[in-house]
């Protein structure tokens, strides 16, 4: 019997010492969920605004927002801008030819199903223009240099 007594009487002296613990575990319990659900929501909402499109265009990258686009912003513009890719006005096979080379020179993945749609979106969206010299230069009153 004796020797339960001492074994009670240095189990008290840890008491404190559990009080406390249950104390900081319940500060921890209640108060960083919320921190977390705050940077949860403020992530949300900057991804929400990175897709944001206004007047049929996609606000982050310029690109006209129509079918396929987003396949264009995931796999276009994680190596290179936007803009890159609207200057680049090109025909179903030579988007096909340029893919191909990236894929065997720039480490570009195998696109798979998407790669139509892709260049489907780019030809459909960003044709090839017409360009050419500008208009003669007519009625000028040219003079001489001396």
């Amino acid at each position: 019997m004796a020797k339960l007594d001492k074994s009670r009487g240095s189990m008290r002296k840890y008491i404190p010492f559990t009080l406390v613990m249950l104390a900081v575990l319940a500060v921890v319990i209640f108060f960083i969920p919320k921190k977390e659900a705050v940077v949860v929501e403020k992530i949300t909402s900057e991804v929400s605004e990175a897709d944001k499109v206004e007047n049929g265009i996609h606000v982050r990258t310029g690109l006209i927002a129509k079918d396929g686009y987003e396949l264009v912003v995931a796999n276009c513009t994680v190596c290179h801008s936007a803009k890159l890719v609207m200057q680049n006005r090109m025909n179903e096979v030579r988007w096909n030819s340029t893919i191909k080379w990236m894929q065997e020179t720039q480490n570009l993945w195998d696109l798979g199903d998407n790669q139509k749609i892709i260049v489907d979106y780019l030809v459909k969206n960003y044709p090839i223009e017409k360009v050419g010299r500008r208009h003669a230069l007519n009625n000028i009153n040219w003079y001489n240099l001396k």
